[in-house]
């Protein structure tokens, strides 16, 4: 019998699943199950981390400077009210353990990144789930569940696994509707994938309460390297930035990162591929009579009769060699969520599940 024990939350976290990458007796998996972007990283990108890699025995900046000047000409934000992370996870962690503890509370949504309950629990803080309203972020139901004790409102604007999103009007509503000791926490990491959406930076540039996040894994195809950014009022940031490790990014994310956020021509390449593609994977399905709401993100929601018929799509999908992500954990034992391809991924995905209804049907 061992007297160490863990600290209050820690126990109650279930590890996190990431998308499946392999499926057995094929040897070309197309992975359309974590999100990530069909054309890869920006080879710009590719380039600096390269020329970086010679400069592995140096330790890379404190501050991030470089990185962080990079964001704020790019996205029109100022720099001193940035920090870096591990992913955007890293800084989510670093918010709700800096500003969340035993005894106070963290509330989540439904369908919410399943991220943030363990968050909560790593901060000891108890996790409040709340309601959302035919898949949407429910706002009132957000400012009904907050009490003295709320400290965090972790919000993902697109959503995952859903897609959805709350509109800036509704948005503007939530952040106005909190008290000023609770934190909004709007995770971006879908945002540019959301047309004419600033990912609430306008938000976090005017309160003193509203964080936002985003990462380089989706749409800057950097999910491998694992960067992310947040952006808040100052003293936010001031407070989160002391413990932060020091030396938490390397020399090659840091560089791969900053050529990455400045290579828009490829980024708006990769969002009018999304665009297209995902209009045609939305229309197909529903044609093909699985439900799903429009996506605001670089994936789409499959919602099939049941859990039986969802098994069916995903075993006809899986014997083409491609990978979905069932999102039974996130409430949808009925749901396959699909990432968004290029052209030829996306009319794989198609062939395979106009197949499978055709036999079905017949």
């Amino acid at each position: 019998m061992t007297s160490i024990t863990a600290q209050p939350g820690i126990m109650d976290i279930a590890l996190y699943q990431g998308g499946q990458s392999h499926l057995a007796g094929v040897e070309h998996v197309l992975k359309l199950s974590s999100n990530e972007n069909p054309l890869g990283p920006p080879p710009s990108a590719v380039t600096a981390l390269t020329q970086a890699a010679a400069g592995l025995h140096l330790y890379p900046s404190t501050d991030h400077a470089a990185l962080r000047a990079a964001i704020a000409e790019v996205w029109g934000l100022e720099a001193d009210r940035l920090i870096c992370g591990v992913g955007s996870d890293e800084v989510l962690q670093f918010v709700t353990q800096a500003f969340s503890g035993p005894g106070d509370e963290i509330i989540y949504t439904q369908h919410g990144f399943s991220m943030y309950p363990i968050l909560a629990s790593m901060a000891g803080a108890t996790r409040v789930c709340v309601p959302e309203t035919d898949r949407v972020v429910d706002v009132d139901a957000i400012l009904e569940a907050v009490t003295p004790r709320t400290r965090v409102v972790l919000l993902a604007n697109p959503a995952n696994p859903t897609g959805t999103m709350l509109p800036d009007g509704d948005l503007e509503r939530l952040a106005d509707g909190l008290p000023d000791y609770v934190i909004l926490v709007i995770d971006g990491a879908y945002a540019e994938f959301a047309e004419g959406y600033d990912g609430g930076i306008s938000l976090a540039r005017d309160r003193a309460n509203v964080l936002v996040t985003r990462t380089f894994s989706k749409l800057y195809g950097l999910g491998g390297l694992r960067v992310g950014w947040g952006y808040g009022p100052s003293a936010m940031i001031d407070v989160m930035t002391r413990i932060r490790q020091p030396f938490n990014l390397s020399v090659v994310q840091l560089a791969a990162a900053e050529a990455a956020v400045r290579d828009t021509a490829w980024l708006d390449t990769c969002i009018a591929l999304n665009t297209v593609q995902r209009a045609r994977l939305t229309g197909a399905l529903r044609q093909l009579g699985l439900a799903c709401d429009d996506s605001h993100a670089n994936f789409v929601l499959a919602r099939a009769a049941d859990s039986v018929e969802a098994d069916a799509a995903e075993a006809a999908l899986n014997a083409d060699g491609i990978l979905i992500r069932r999102v039974a954990g996130y409430g949808f034992p009925e749901g396959l969520r699909i990432t968004v391809g290029n052209a030829d991924q996306t009319g794989r995905v198609i062939s395979a599940l106009t197949k499978w209804r055709e036999e079905r049907v017949a």
